[in-house]
């Protein structure tokens, strides 16, 4: 194999159920191939891989040429958001359910580890958000979101209500169960499920789309990346902010989130011909048929008897 990576950052949802073999699968794989392999200290304690070097994800980003995540998106958007500041390029394998971003199967692991690795590879860049949360002047929380920015009515109070500014110009006052701003990778995750667009990841856009509006006028609006953000809480009990469902802090009113661009990129390894629409297709159905006695009737089969 080439050796364009040497260390070789493994990372693995150590939680879930039958991830240790693979895990241990990858490290024996990176090891033969004259690899340095480094797994994250949770990681290792937790599936038993001690023979390796370790280190806590802070410390990947200073020592890794490349990352590797075994897991959902979940476990991406966490170690996507650590490592952003420090351009090391992940590699995502999918132990989850859909797998937007973790988008190599499984089965498909040493096969595509050793393509990518050896140099052969699509990489693609992806825009990060930078949100801060303010309060009287005071910035609370400083931090990155992949997917999304997420400003949301809480458990036990009713909609919420806040100002909307772009860029210092009043948009609208919305009363809703709250507001998503999503980067073009976002797009299919919360704001999909709130009726927002597919956007490709090649945008440079972001959205922002409504959740439950009480004004059915109140849709979706795409708007340039390097647009700034200003939602400001008017009236919500029990109101909060999430950045990729990572990180969260309660809101009161009068806060203020404000969401504007990164300076940061995260970057993905693909194999060689990844397609997103094809990735698209498998993850949404959108090819799949439906059953051939889905319209028969009581009592027949789908093959005419």
């Amino acid at each position: 194999m080439s050796q364009q990576f040497k260390t070789v950052a493994l990372i693995g949802k150590y939680q879930s159920q039958g991830i240790a073999e693979p895990l241990i699968d990858i490290a024996g794989l990176l090891k033969q191939n004259d690899y340095v392999p480094l797994i994250e200290k949770d990681t290792a304690a937790n599936i038993g891989l001690t023979e390796y070097d370790t280190a806590p994800v802070e410390e990947i980003g200073e020592r890794a040429d490349v990352a590797v995540v075994v897991g959902g998106d979940g476990t991406m958007l966490a170690i996507a958001r650590i490592l952003a500041p420090h351009k090391v390029p992940l590699i995502g394998i999918n132990q989850g359910r859909l797998g937007f971003m973790t988008d190599i199967a499984m089965r498909e692991k040493r096969e595509a580890l050793t393509t990518i690795l050896g140099g052969e590879y699509d990489a693609e860049e992806r825009h990060i958000l930078h949100g801060t949360v303010t309060r009287q002047g005071e910035v609370l929380l400083d931090t990155l979101a992949l997917n999304d920015v997420v400003v949301s009515r809480g458990v036990i109070g009713g909609m919420i209500e806040m100002t909307v500014a772009i860029d210092g110009k009043f948009v609208y006052n919305q009363r809703s169960d709250g507001l998503i701003v999503a980067t073009p990778t976002g797009s299919t995750a919360y704001a999909l499920s709130a009726n927002g667009p597919i956007m490709h990841p090649n945008l440079s856009a972001i959205v922002l789309v409504p959740v439950a509006p009480h004004a059915l006028s109140n849709r979706p609006i795409a708007l340039s990346d390097d647009c700034t953000v200003e939602m400001t809480l008017t009236r919500g009990r029990d109101a909060g902010a999430h950045f990729d469902g990572q990180a969260h802090i309660n809101l009161l009113e009068r806060d203020t989130i404000t969401v504007r661009l990164s300076e940061h990129r995260i970057r993905f390894l693909h194999p060689k011909g990844y397609d997103y629409f094809r990735m698209l297709r498998e993850k949404l159905h959108w090819s799949a048929l439906p059953p051939t006695d889905m319209f028969a009737p009581p009592g027949a089969t789908g093959d005419g008897r």
